[in-house]
């Protein structure tokens, strides 16, 4: 008797590419990481995901079928293109979903951008269940956030519903093209976060942000800097919070590791600067949210056939059917 195929759930983020072959339930039966290698380029970062995840499947699967993929990944997916892709050069320039579908031919590949693929996993089996609206705050090597409402991803036309790494910084910007003025996230990211603390560094090269966090403890020019950081940050998801009126934001990405440098600021200015401020929490998937995220959707594809994908037409809003889940995703 031949068994059911597989899913996989594959992320392309700006540091790292991580992918999980699951059971078509959800149970989880291989995962791996590998680095970006976003200095090589587009191309290479490209292909060394989809190598690495055509060899854990070969490892995980024994040869079973395929049923669906599922892909996140920054900036916003389309089948020519990928657009607000900054984190690595060429990336805007691939033509993501053809490229996807040859590289698994025959099988349903669907595409979300990071945070609502983040989103969708934090609402169906994270800190964002049961809340309605929600809101995903993805502060990670870039900023992006994911607004969930009526179990739907608000997509927007374009599929940039979200995107709050493009917001204007201070009033001098009203009018200012884009190419002409400095977005958040240039300043409020992890990989801003990094090159901002190179003027402390002994040779000027770019430190961690987590590290920066760290150091930030004993070293008073970092700590006004975090401060800072911190401080614009909440400015932001206090407007966020205020337009949404959210049940509750969580917060997901590699900063949550300095939650505790994170949370004092952001749950005060919105105590203070919300009518009705909203819970704030760590996601419960802080760091693998986009690829659970990507999990699910090929679960759905796998369940149902077919699955609507977020950014791939900047079309209507994503609704994502319940499933249930076993217990292999990570905790």
């Amino acid at each position: 008797m031949s068994q059911s195929p597989v899913v996989l759930g594959l992320d392309f983020g700006g540091t790292k590419i991580a992918m999980m072959v699951c059971e078509p339930n959800g149970d989880r039966l291989a995962s791996s990481t590998v680095a970006a290698v976003g200095e090589l380029g587009a191309r290479a970062s490209f292909d060394r995901g989809i190598e690495a995840a055509r060899a854990l499947l070969a490892d995980a699967a024994g040869g079973r079928g395929l049923a669906a993929v599922g892909v996140s990944t920054f900036g916003i997916p389309f089948e020519d293109r990928v657009e607000l892709a900054p984190a690595i050069s060429g990336w805007d320039q691939l033509a993501f979903g053809r490229e996807l579908r040859a590289a698994f031919p025959g099988t349903q590949v669907i595409m979300a951008t990071d945070a609502k693929a983040a989103a969708l996993a934090e609402v169906r089996w994270g800190a964002l269940a049961g809340c309605d609206p929600a809101v995903y705050l993805n502060l990670g090597t870039g900023l992006s956030a994911a607004i969930m409402a009526g179990g739907q991803v608000l997509n927007g036309r374009n599929g940039a519903a979200g995107e709050i790494g493009y917001n204007l910084r201070e009033v001098q910007d009203v009018g200012v093209p884009l190419a002409a003025r400095v977005p958040l996230e240039d300043m409020i990211s992890g990989q801003a976060l990094a090159r901002r603390a190179a003027s402390h560094h002994a040779h000027g090269q770019p430190v961690p942000a987590g590290e920066v966090f760290e150091a930030s403890r004993d070293d008073v020019d970092l700590d006004r800097l975090v401060t800072d950081f911190v401080n614009e940050l909440a400015f932001h998801v206090v407007n966020l919070a205020i337009c949404v009126n959210p049940v509750r934001i969580a917060v997901g990405g590699g900063l949550v590791r300095s939650w505790d440098r994170l949370q004092p600021g952001l749950e005060h200015a919105l105590s203070a600067g919300v009518p009705f401020p909203p819970e704030l929490v760590a996601a419960k998937f802080p760091s693998d949210a986009p690829l659970i995220g990507a999990v699910a959707l090929a679960v759905d594809a796998a369940h149902t056939g077919a699955a609507a994908q977020p950014g791939s037409d900047g079309g209507d809003p994503v609704t994502f059917p319940p499933i249930t889940i076993s217990e292999g995703l990570p905790s």
